[in-house]
């Protein structure tokens, strides 16, 4: 293996390079250090690699019986190539020297840079000491701790049980499970140089009950990061019978009277509106975009002054909790909104390259197929002064929205959103169940009408789906009052 840092193009043919190649680790240094500086003298401004190795599988339990077990091993590299605003991604699957190689080659080739010429220096990048949060948390002994194909079919067959006990009236009753392991290496012209292994786990479980013209369906989801034993301790006892009492009340609930209401909004999931309608508008994207009304916004008013929000990687074991992001820079805490100004957009690196914004930690991505951008991570509205029966007796009539479900949201905010579970309040108290309800409005305009923040902030997992892929993201809030927003129903 030649180390010459004065490496004359001619010669990059003929290197041979060992590295390991069931491991990110050192021995990757110098290959990598190599063809960045490939496409540092073929005149890239940047030049950065993203590997990727994946372990991944999921159970499927329906009724009585495991119907589906997908296991998928995944393993490759992309390479992304900056210049000037300009930028270009190509990925592979061939991780030797010259299957990275032949990428980076395309790349530079698309934003029409050329090799440099057969007796050109091509000096290596100078890397940093490999950063390794794998080995630094112990988090290569994962794997061979998580449970076996037996154990999540055996746990899952019990939680579908237990909602047949629990329940009645049943039409269907599911449970689901997946682990998804993953090893990662960043490599970049700027010095970066960092490894990580990230372990994401989710169970679910999911009812539909029917008795003549009366319906009712709902599922219940927990997730988590960096707990190889989650699903052994998950207590699938309780999921199901508060999956089942949920479901039992809305079977027989009346339907929603559409109109203008106050609302209180459930903590824990009901965050998912906040990161729809507002979170995706502070993300670097949008403002590439111009899809987001708050593009000028920073420093002024934007919401509630009751109202701050946060996105951050390193909340313990949340669902967006990241040591580093795909980029290779560290996780930290990025205040998005304080009592009601906007503070910060969330930057990943090309964001920060064309929009001037600082970058976050936020460069995200699905896999090594995609390339990285401005995503949520742990995204979620502080909690505030008030109790939760303070933001009740505030209503005279109106609808507390406990559990949301799914919607869609705008290029620039426009929402809806089907609320799962939801109660007519009268008087500053909860009566009696109602369905069918489903909230509409726009980001820029139900910000200044979260007037009242609890104390009890709550984090749920969700999945994320944007320019860079489906994501794992933590949504959250407090109980919060919406002063008013339309809720349409029968």
């Amino acid at each position: 293996m030649l180390t010459n840092t004065l490496l004359l193009s001619k010669q990059l043919p003929t290197l041979q390079y060992s590295s390991t190649p069931e491991r990110f680790d050192e021995t990757w240094e110098a290959p990598l250090a190599t063809l960045l500086g490939l496409g540092r003298a073929a005149g890239a401004d940047v030049i950065e690699f993203f590997l990727e190795r994946v372990n991944y599988i999921s159970c499927l339990a329906e009724e009585d019986t495991i119907t589906s077990i997908t296991p998928r091993l995944s393993t490759g590299a992309g390479v992304r190539v900056f210049k000037g605003h300009g930028d270009c991604y190509v990925s592979t699957n061939d991780l030797s020297f010259a299957g990275l190689k032949a990428a980076l080659e395309k790349g530079l080739s698309i934003l029409g840079l050329q090799l440099p010429a057969p007796n050109a220096f091509i000096p290596e990048i100078n890397l940093e000491l490999l950063r390794d949060y794998a080995t630094k948390r112990g988090k290569d002994s994962w794997l061979p701790l998580c449970s076996s194909i037996r154990e999540m079919g055996e746990i899952l067959l019990e939680s579908t049980a237990q909602l047949q006990k629990k329940a009645s009236h049943i039409q269907s009753r599911r449970g689901t499970y997946f682990r998804d392991w993953q090893e990662v290496l960043v490599a970049a012209s700027d010095g970066t140089f960092a490894r990580d292994i990230r372990l994401t786990q989710s169970v679910g479980l999911s009812l539909l009950c029917a008795e003549g013209a009366h319906r009712a369906s709902m599922g219940e989801r927990g997730g988590n990061t960096s707990d190889p034993n989650f699903l052994k301790t998950w207590d699938y006892q309780e999921a199901a019978e508060q999956l089942a009492e949920s479901t039992g009340k809305m079977l027989y609930a009346d339907y929603v009277e559409s109109g203008t209401y106050p609302i209180i909004m459930a903590n824990h999931f009901g965050g998912v509106i906040f990161h729809e309608a507002c979170g995706h508008l502070l993300e670097t994207t949008q403002i590439e975009r111009k899809t987001t009304p708050f593009a000028d916004k920073k420093g002024e008013k934007i919401a509630h002054e009751s109202l701050t929000a946060w996105d951050e990687g390193r909340t313990e074991n949340a669902f967006g909790t990241i040591d580093m992001d795909d980029e290779g820079m560290p996780a930290q805490r990025t205040l998005l909104i304080e009592k009601g100004v906007l503070k910060n957009f969330l930057a990943d690196r090309a964001g920060s390259w064309r929009t001037g914004h600082p970058r976050t930690g936020s460069g995200r991505r699905q896999s090594f197929t995609f390339a990285a951008a401005s995503r949520m991570r742990n995204t979620y509205i502080a909690p505030g002064e008030y109790t939760t029966e303070d933001l009740f007796a505030s209503v005279d009539k109106g609808i507390y929205c406990k559990k949301m479900g799914g919607g869609s949201v705008g290029a620039t905010g426009q929402f809806n959103f089907g609320v799962d579970e939801a109660y007519l309040i009268e008087n500053g108290k909860i009566t009696k169940p109602l369905k069918g309800a489903i909230l509409i409005g726009e980001a820029k305009e139900i910000m200044n009408k979260i007037s009242m923040c609890s104390q009890d902030l709550s984090l749920a997992p969700g999945f994320c789906g944007s320019i860079s892929g489906s994501i794992y993201t933590t949504v959250g809030q407090p109980h919060i009052k919406v002063d008013s927003i339309t809720v349409g129903g029968r």
